[in-house]
């Protein structure tokens, strides 16, 4: 997301610890997610808890942004690329304990704008496919989770050689997580055109397939196309996702229509996106969207960002704190809630 801010420190601190997992059991894992989840996204390089912000607005799944190496060449992500944030149960740890006593949980999401740009995303770092495995393990031990997401923008989508590091890492966990009785799922989150995803982002999937790695949800960021034309948010996202289900289709042949739109999510930016006020997604674009969203049953339905939903300041565009739009707090959260479903 083009709103992820990379933070440094100078000490260093170890990741360690645990954090308790959906059975109550130091580092067990979490329960999967439902098939169909509501899960924004938490800036978690700004103020405030996760925990209390998903009680307020009834967002009970986060998808927490972002992980991210301190600088280019290290294998060591860290929250935001802060290394007084580690993966470690002192970090968010109660947090996500919080949120899953409540039947929600988190997605721990890698990369993000700043990172792809700046040499921090996990795989553009570290030149080692193992150390990159090691270190989602870790996630995935230390929090309990069941899913990562990987946020993948801009000039990551052209360093060949960090995509293919990337998905030799996700086999690698795959089977890590075969071999010991877990569950943990890949999302690829990309940016899209109205038509569908560009050409860049389709072959990250077709490296995965390349090296065998399972992409369990493919996230498409149906905002900031950046094309100059005034755009039915709601319309576009439908015919984007329509583009992305075609290209799946050719990716993973043996799927039939609905597998395939059960690999399938989507990412507004509600309010005003950072292109301005053609870009402008509104609360009945959400309900369209919603609607949409179940009646095909696809998998993931998500914004950015959870701090953004809010209408505190009217006509401002890419805010980290509000829409820019005048709406009611927690109004795309509300609507969006009601798709998560287990069933």
């Amino acid at each position: 997301m083009r709103h992820a801010l990379l933070t440094s420190l100078a000490s260093a601190v170890t990741a360690t610890g645990l954090v308790l997992g959906g059975s109550g059991t130091a580092g067990a894992a979490a329960a999967p997610l439902p098939p169909h989840v509501f899960a924004p996204y938490f800036e978690t390089y700004t103020p405030g808890s996760p925990a209390d912000l998903s009680a307020q607005s009834g967002a009970g799944y986060l998808t927490m942004a972002f992980l991210q190496t301190e600088a280019p060449g290290s294998c060591t992500p860290y929250w935001n690329g802060d290394t007084g944030k580690p993966v470690s149960a002192s970090v968010f740890g109660t947090d996500i304990a919080a949120i899953r006593a409540r039947g929600g949980d988190v997605i721990p999401s890698f990369g993000g704008y700043a990172a792809d740009n700046g040499g921090t995303e996990l795989a553009d770092s570290c030149p080692d496919p193992a150390r990159i495995a090691a270190a989602f393990e870790n996630v995935v031990t230390t929090y309990g989770i069941t899913r990562i997401d990987l946020d993948i923008e801009d000039n990551s989508l052209t360093n060949t050689a960090g995509i293919d590091r990337r998905n030799k890492a996700v086999k690698l966990v795959q089977d890590w997580a075969a071999s010991t009785g877990r569950t943990v799922e890949f999302s690829y989150t990309l940016p899209t055109t109205p038509q569908g995803p560009a050409d860049s982002g389709l072959a990250v999937l077709r490296n995965a397939v390349t090296n065998g790695a399972r992409v369990d949800v493919v996230n498409i960021m149906t905002f900031d196309y950046y094309d100059g034309a005034a755009h039915d948010m709601a319309a576009d996202t439908i015919s984007a996702a329509n583009g992305l289900h075609a290209r799946l289709a050719r990716l993973y042949p043996a799927k039939s229509q609905a597998e395939l739109w059960a690999m399938t999510g989507v990412t507004e930016m509600p309010g005003i996106d950072d292109y301005g006020p053609a870009e402008t997604f509104t609360v009945q674009d959400a309900v369209r969207v919603r609607d949409w969203a179940v009646s095909q049953g696809i998998n993931t339905l998500s914004f950015w960002a959870l701090q953004r939903d809010n209408g505190g300041c009217p006509g401002t565009k890419g805010s980290d704190f509000c829409s820019g739009i005048e709406q009611d707090a927690w109004a795309f959260s509300r609507t969006f809630a009601p798709f998560t479903n287990r069933t």
